[in-house]
This record gives structure tokens, sequence and C-alpha cells, in this order.
């Protein structure tokens, strides 16, 4: 005031005080805090944000982007820029938009989305006994039920009186007004309104243009502090606080937040990751108990024992593995590797893959029943219903300029013809051929490196076959360093082809063109996950079910192809060690490797971003300018969430039966991912566009598939992968001593290979050895009669019998798993009867109170019509009765 009055008093033009008022109100805007959600007016607030900067090619942007924020202001949007000499680099423009209520109202109108128009009173459900034991798990009861529970109908325009609106700007949360601005975006054309170009359509155009550089919606407050104004949630702050924090593993999910504050899409994924971590529990439970069993019985295993004693395993000399640089080995080198067999290829595996197979159903059918629960609760009941028209992709309105009338709507619409879409179809499924057999070369050639690195190991052996042990250094053999070696680059060709194909997918979902969205990411999903399968799975079906099955026998050996590299053998022991091996290389390895991914790299990354942020004066570095400084969470973010668990959900199934702590594994990686994740949505990525989903989509089906042949590919490794049935056959049919034990079988299962002298086995170079001791054949794996034998080298009766009980193992094993899946998926519904009650009576109630809306409307409608009617027929000569008027009216 003092400096007003002397200026008022010194100035001799009024020139002097304009000039002084606006660089006081320049003074003013700049000392304003940027860290809001709102335009400088402090009212209206930012539902969105476009940024861009000038560039080389500057004058044709500078033209789309005046004619799309032409239009933009045209359907009724609010815009505000911030001048680059605002931003932080000094050559960034962000412009801000703002959706007011009529725009709002419209577009929920359109889209049909549900809004509370009354209270629920339908009673809550009653505490589960013993709640008291689960209070340290929970969160407080403000974050849980953020929001009270109310009945909700699709909004109406011309009904806004009939929902409890209490105040227009905040009816909508921010996660609903940004998915109707980006609904918007979307569909908004950047030509002029004299130029019909069809193509120039949609922000999606603009930003792969480079017109904009992104667009986005903003959090609304940093993680770590709440929001300054009062009329912000801070919801932000709350899921870092109660969520995101590793010291929370322990917690449950704020799950109605989460929903809340990213949309349901997100919100269906983090319920779907907990409630699959949850029954990971009882999964690692019983793997650890099988584990446990296994080293238990360690002293009663016979088999081993047999094997690393020097007078039994010692005494038995082996054909040798490969040609030429392979030599005869000695059973009791492979000592160790058979006791480490025996912890996971044990009577309790059985028992352990029926179990799974059984898990597999109960959580199929338990995730219904959830998910039944939260599309009641989340209002997404009639979802798909209602909105699958409204999900077009603006790429197929562009790209299909064929239309015809729906024979519903009776609208023109776009559509893609047959032949063109058959043509699409052709060239994709031949791309997808063509890369699933690219996988299967390279896992021959893995096999190929198998077979001639074997040769090299063995090469590498200074021992002679007559010491215990032959090693490769001090302490493996040549068929584990061959085993583990191999593995490991199998899994880099793996992220390698992974790299390679995630954009070809892409490509050739785009070039199919689907009409929806959510049948393009079912499309999607598919490809990349039959790519996925072969990818991951390819080398671990070929150990379990084509390794040491078509070796043939000493003198009449197979090759692969015709080459001069001998098919692999199986140990003594069985196949079913380097089955393990090869998933924990594989398995272990991915997780390693996705957790590096995602929180090693996001947490440099966060530092820098913290470190900026804090650097900066309080409230000049804009909420906008965080946000852009984060990662954008592209349409494929939780796509790939979804696949890495998918992939693991079928490495813990498919080939549980060979390791039995792979849940175990499994469950550890998942309560760290549900936090990791977690924590890169809150402090790492953009926020996402709101949007909604029912279920996970195509997933579901994919893991019904991965169920069902889960249980055949355990039955099958348990039959001929393990050494379980030929033992149990010896153990009660072959034991020539009168009580059943193991004694002997190790003499049993080797088959003869005799000659006048010991040779190599080896088609090109035969080498006579005679050894110092007595021994004048060699044993091989296998059930074939002896030298000197009518039939010899044919099958004895033995192995037919093996066979036949193998058969009647998978049969007898599938058939129980299925029936008791099959059993409990009927026993259990889909939906909680509850659920479907709760269901019935919000449909009834919604309907009775919108009857009783329409008939107070019509009755004041008829008692203003009526009052009007009084007015003019009293100024008339004779004046009719009340109710003629009224019953006139009506």
């Amino acid at each position: 005031v003092i400096l007003l009055s002397s200026l008022f008093i010194s100035a001799k033009r009024w020139k002097t005080v304009a000039v002084f008022l606006r660089e006081a109100l320049g003074f003013f805007k700049h000392n304003q805090s940027k860290d809001s959600v709102y335009f400088q007016d402090g009212v209206r607030r930012i539902d969105f944000v476009l940024s861009y900067v000038d560039d080389k090619d500057g004058d044709k942007k500078a033209e789309r982007r005046r004619a799309f924020e032409a239009n933009l202001e045209n359907s009724g949007l609010m815009l505000e820029t911030e001048d680059k000499l605002e931003s932080d680099d000094r050559k960034t423009y962000y412009l801000k938009i703002h959706a007011p209520w009529e725009v709002l109202a419209t577009y929920a109108d359109v889209l049909k989305i549900k809004v509370p128009f009354k209270p629920s009173d339908i009673p809550k459900g009653r505490d589960a006994p013993l709640q008291w034991l689960t209070k340290p798990f929970r969160l407080p009861p403000e974050i849980m039920k953020p929001d009270p529970d109310y009945f909700t109908a699709p909004f109406d325009k011309s009904k806004a009186d009939f929902f409890l609106i209490k105040d227009k700007e905040t009816f909508f949360p921010p996660s609903t007004r940004n998915r109707i601005v980006y609904y918007i975006l979307t569909r908004c054309p950047y030509y002029k309104e004299d130029r019909k170009e069809k193509d120039k359509t949609g922000i999606k155009r603009l930003l792969s243009n480079g017109t904009y550089t992104s667009a986005y919606p903003l959090h609304d407050c940093r993680y770590w502090k709440k929001a300054k104004e009062t009329q912000c949630e801070s919801e932000r702050y709350h899921l870092y606080k109660h969520w995101a924090r590793f010291l929370c593993f322990y917690k449950e999910q704020p799950l109605n937040l989460i929903r809340k504050y990213y949309g349901e899409k997100i919100g269906i994924y983090f319920a779907w990751l907990g409630f699959y971590t949850e029954m990971l529990f009882f999964a690692a439970v019983m793997g650890v108990i099988c584990f446990v069993y296994g080293l238990l019985s360690y002293d009663d295993n016979i088999t081993s024992k047999e094997i690393c004693n020097p007078n039994i395993g010692g005494k038995i000399v082996m054909c040798p593995l490969c040609d030429k640089k392979c030599t005869y080995w000695k059973l009791n080198s492979t000592c160790l590797s058979s006791w480490v067999t025996h912890l996971f290829d044990n009577e309790g595996t059985v028992f352990f893959a029926i179990f799974m197979g059984i898990w597999v159903t109960l959580f199929l059918e338990f995730w219904k029943r959830r998910q039944a629960r939260l599309e009641y609760e989340w209002d997404l009941v009639d979802f798909e219903e209602e909105q699958q028209q409204l999900q077009i992709r603006p790429e197929f309105e562009l790209k299909c300029t064929t239309k015809r009338r729906n024979r519903i709507t009776q609208e023109l619409e776009p559509y893609l013809p047959f032949t063109s879409k058959c043509a699409r179809f052709c060239v994709s499924g031949a791309i997808v051929l063509f890369w699933t057999c690219l996988i299967v070369a390279c896992v021959m050639g893995v096999i190929a490196y198998r077979l001639a690195v074997y040769a090299a190991f063995a090469s590498l052996m200074k021992d002679s076959p007559t010491n215990k042990i032959q090693l490769v250094g001090s302490l493996i053999n040549p068929q584990l360093a061959t085993s583990v070696t191999a593995s490991c680059i199998n899994f880099v060709i793996i992220l390698i082809l992974n790299f390679l194909y995630e954009y070809v997918a892409i490509w050739i979902t785009d070039m199919e063109i689907p009409k929806t969205h959510l049948e393009y990411e079912n499309k999607l999903t598919t490809k990349m996950f039959m790519f996925q399968f072969v990818n991951y799975y390819s080398s671990c079906f070929y150990v379990a079910f084509f390794k040491g099955k078509f070796v043939g026998y000493p003198g009449n050996y197979t090759y692969m192809f015709g080459s001069q590299l001998r098919n692999e053998e199986c140990a003594p022991g069985g196949c079913l060690i380097e089955l393990t091996t090869q998933l924990v290389i594989v398995m272990a390895g991915k997780q390693l490797v996705g957790n590096i991914q995602e929180a090693l790299l996001p947490l440099l990354r966060n530092w820098w971003i913290s470190r900026k942020g804090r650097s900066h004066p309080e409230g000049r570095y804009s909420r906008w300018e965080q946000d852009h400084d984060l990662q954008n969470f592209s349409q494929f973010g939780l796509f790939y969430e979804y696949l890495e668990m998918v992939i693991q959900f079928g490495f813990i199934t498919l080939f549980v039966a060979s390791f039995p702590l792979a849940p175990l594994l499994a469950l550890f990686n998942n309560i760290l991912e549900v936090r990791v994740d977690a924590w890169k949505f809150t402090t790492q990525f953009r926020r996402p566009v709101a949007a909604k989903a029912r279920n996970i989509g195509a997933w579901k089906d994919i893991l019904n598939v991965v169920a069902i042949l889960s249980v055949v590919t355990n039955a099958f490794i348990m039959a001929f992968t393990s050494d379980m049935i030929p033992r149990l056959v010896y153990l009660y049919a072959y034991h020539p001593g009168e009580k059943a034990t193991m004694e002997g079988y190790i003499n049993n299962s080797l088959s003869v290979y005799l000659n006048l002298y010991i040779t190599v086995c080896d088609r090109n170079n035969m080498i006579a050895i005679t050894f110092e001791f007595h021994m004048n054949c060699l044993r091989y794996r296998d059930y074939r009669y002896p030298p000197g034998h009518e039939r010899q080298y044919t099958h004895t009766m033995q192995f037919w019998h093996i066979l036949a009980a193998k058969m009647a193992f998978i049969i007898i094993m599938e058939h129980v798993v299925f029936v008791v899946k099959f059993f409990v998926a009927w026993l259990i519904p889909d939906v909680p009867s509850e659920v479907k009650a709760r269901i019935k009576r919000e449909r009834y109630l919604v309907q009775e109170y919108l009857h009783t809306y329409e008939v107070e409307k019509l009755k004041l409608q008829l008692s203003q019509s009526f009052c009007v009617t009084a007015e003019t027929t009293s100024l008339l000569p004779s004046s009719p009765n009340k109710h003629e008027v009224l019953s006139e009216c009506i």
C-alpha cells in the first residue's frame, strides 16, 4: 500500500502505474507454487497434459497443433499453455487440459459410466472368526475402503438430478476424468474444418509424427509427501506409504484404492497377482514337505548305495557315452548325482505331482469366485455388454474405409472385408510359424552343442578308467558340465529371441487391424504366448521326453540326422536331474534378469529424479515437469507383467514333478514382484490412463490350457523321465528274494555287451583295450537280452512289463486327477451365492428407484402444467373442474 501510494504521488503518467502492476502480477506469478494439479486460477483441475518442443519441422507441426487445439476447444475442453521459458529445460511447452462439467456429463452419458445415486443399504457380511489373528496383516480401514458403498447406475445427463451430485467438480474422480479426456483426444481431428482428411485424427498419430512429445494425466502429489492443496486427495502418497514399500510385503494390498487411482484394469492385475501369490504358499509348503521327505529317506536309498559301493558300482564298467574321444567309465562316478537325484525323484514326488494337478484347479476356481466378487464391488458386472462397441480402436476406424450397416444399431460402421481379413491372417500365421521353426532350429543347435561338447569335456579327463571318479577339473563330471553350459547358452538364446519377437508380434498384430481394444489384446496375447511357450519350454520338453529315448545299443547306436554325433544317453539314475538343472537355470535366470530390469535400473533413474526434484526450490519444480521426467507407461506395460507371471506359472505346473521346490522359488519371487511392481507404478511411471476390464482377458483361457497340459506332462515325467516305475516293477515283480527290497536293482537295470576284447563302442575306430582286473563285459542302460541268447540285444520281457506299467500309470494318474479336477470345478460355483443375491438385489433396487424417480418427475410436470392450465382457464368465462383438467393432462 505504501509503495502504491508513493507511486501515485510521484507518477506523472498512468502508464507507470500499469507497468508497475504488470510487474507486480509477474512477481506473484513467479512465486506461486507450481507443484499443483490446478490451472493458474487454482480452481480448474488439470485433467491431461500434452508437451511439445520447437524443432526444424516446426511450421508443419505448429499448424497441426493449432488445428488440433482449436478442435479441442470446439469440443468444450479448456486449455492453458505453459511457455518454454517457464520450464526447467527452457525448450518444452506444456499444454494443460481441463474438462468442464458439460463435457464430462456429455461423455459420461456416451460411455455409460456408472455413478452413485443412493447409499447402499445392503447389510455387510459378518466378520470372520478369529479376525484378530489377521490384524497385523491388515491396513487401516480408510485405506482399504476409500469410498463408501453406493448403488450405481449408468450416468444419464437428462436425469442429472437423479444422481448424488454434491459438487460437480469432484463428482467424477480423477481417473474417470482422464479417461474421458483421453477418449476425446484419441478421436479429435487435427485438420481444418474446410478439409476432411480422415487419417489426420487422434493424439496417437500426433505423438508418432512428433507433433507432441508426450501425453499423460498427472499424479496428484509427490509420492513421499502429501499435496499442499486440501482439496487434493494425495492418493499417490497413501499408495506409496501403505503399498509400494518393501517393508509392507506382509500386508494386504489396498485394491480399492489401486482401482480408484489407476483404474480397474490395473486393479484387476494386482488382485490376480496377489491371489496367485497367496495360493503359491500352499504349493510351496507341499513342495518343501516332498523335499524334506527326500532328505529324511536319504539313508534308505539302496540304489545310490549300490552305485557308490566300490564292490558294486566300482566294478561295473560302462560303455563310452560318445564316439572317438570318450572312454570307459565306472558306474560309481555318478555317485553324487544319484544322491542328488533321490532328493527330487522319490515316492513323495508322485503325490506332489497329483497334488499340483488338484492345486491348479483350486487356484483357477477360487480365482473365478474372487473375480466375480470384484466385478460386483467395482461395477463391472454388465461392462462388456455395454462397452464392447464403444471400445473400437481409432486405428480400425481410420484404416477401414469400407462401411456397412450394423444389424442391431442400424448405423453405418467401418468393417474389414472377409478377403482382406483372410489374407492378413495367412500372412500372420506364416510369420508366426517361421519364428516357431526358428526356435526349434535353435534348440536343435543346442542339442548338437551338447553332443559335440560332451566329447570335448571327456577328452579333458586325465584319470584312467580304473580310477574311482572321472572329473573335469576337481568338481564336476562331463555330463554335469555339458548340461549346465548348454542350459546357460539356451537361456541366452531365449533372451535374444524374446527381444526380437516382441517387435514382430506387435507388427503382425497391427497388420491384422483388430476392431476393438479387447480383440487387439487377445490376438497379441495369443501370439506372444505361443512364441514364449516354444521358446522357454522346448529345451525342457527335449530333456524330459526325448533325451535318452532313441539311443540304440552298442554296435547299433542311432545318430543325429545321420551325422557323426551320437544321440545323448541318460545317466543310470535317469534324466530327471538334468531336467531339474535345465528348469532351475531357465526359471531362476529369467526371474533374476527380470528383477534386475524392473528394480535396479529404475532405482538409479529414481535416484536421479529425486535428486533433481529436491534440488529445486520449493514449488518451482512443476507437477507436469515432474511427471514428464518419469517413464511412460506404454499400452503393453501390463501385458508384459501378465506374460512374465504366466510363463512362471507354466514352469511350476508343467515340470513341477522334476523340481518340487519350484513353487517356493516362485513364491519368493512374487512377494518381491508385487512390491517392485507397486513401486514402479507409484514412483517410476507416469500416471496411466484409467481403463476398465472385468477380468484378466485371454490369460484366463491360457491358464486353463496350461492347467490341463500340466497333468499330462507331469504324468509323462513320472513315467518316462523319472526312474520310479522301473524301480517299482523290480521291487514287486523281479526281486529274486522273498522279501521285496531294492537290492540288486542296479545290476538288473543294466544290460551286457560282450566281446573277446573289450572294445570302444565306435563304428569307425575300434580300439582293443585289456584291463588289469577280471572284467570281460561292458554294461549299458537298457533292458536287452545278453550276448549268446537266441534273441540277443533285443528287448526283454521286463522291458515290456515296465512299458505297460508306465502306460498304466499315465492313464490312471490322468484319470484320477482329471476326475478330481472336474468334480472340484463342478462343486465350486464360479460366482458366490452371496454375490448373486447382491447383484439381483441391486438390479431390483435400481429399477425400483428409477421407476419412483420417473413417477415423481411426471407428477411434478403434471402439477406444473396444471398450474399453467388453471391460470389460463381462470381468464375464461367458464372454468372446468380441476379433476377434469388433471385427467385431461394425463
